[in-house]
């Protein structure tokens, strides 16, 4: 690994810990040649997840665009980054149990909406405006009573 800073090529483990539901492995690092810090995680870099797009494209899972999705939701919420990082990981974690090699993204998507809905309203409504392409206020108000009339249950991936 080069060091972000000097370029030098060797490194210490100063500490390591598991994230991410413990899929991934964090690790601190001090440059042997500079003393500068840096992180690096490590991940298990199994078969890969495809994600059918609505165009029937297929492209690799990325979970950064799953957090970032969910991130915007929560824009101005009072909903610490560590409680959204865990709803990105409990997702991340049930579509790779599912087994699934490929997975459509309104899947995903059904499953998003179902944990933002246990999560917060605010954060659920702005995801599902995007989500169901809302046009205008009339939408809003339909989903608003369509949320208070039913029970929230986890969508099943297959």
């Amino acid at each position: 690994m080069l060091c972000p800073h000097c370029k030098h090529t060797e490194s210490k483990v100063v500490d390591s810990r598991l994230v991410e539901a413990g899929t991934c492995i964090r690790r601190r690092r001090e440059c042997l040649g500079c003393q500068y810090r840096y992180t690096t995680y490590e991940r298990y870099d199994g078969l890969p997840l495809m994600v059918i797009k609505k165009d029937r494209r297929r492209e690799p899972f990325d979970r950064r665009k799953l957090e970032k999705g969910i991130l915007s939701a929560f824009n101005k919420r009072r909903v610490g980054k560590d409680a959204i990082l865990n709803i990105v990981d409990c997702i991340e974690k049930s579509i790779r149990e599912s087994s699934l090699s490929e997975i459509e993204t309104i899947k995903i998507g059904q499953f998003v909406v179902e944990k933002l809905r246990q999560v917060d309203e605010v954060a659920y409504m702005r995801f599902v405006s995007v989500y169901k392409e809302f046009e205008g206020v009339s939408s809003f108000i339909e989903e608003a009573r369509e949320f208070e009339t039913t029970e929230c249950s986890f969508i099943n991936l297959q």
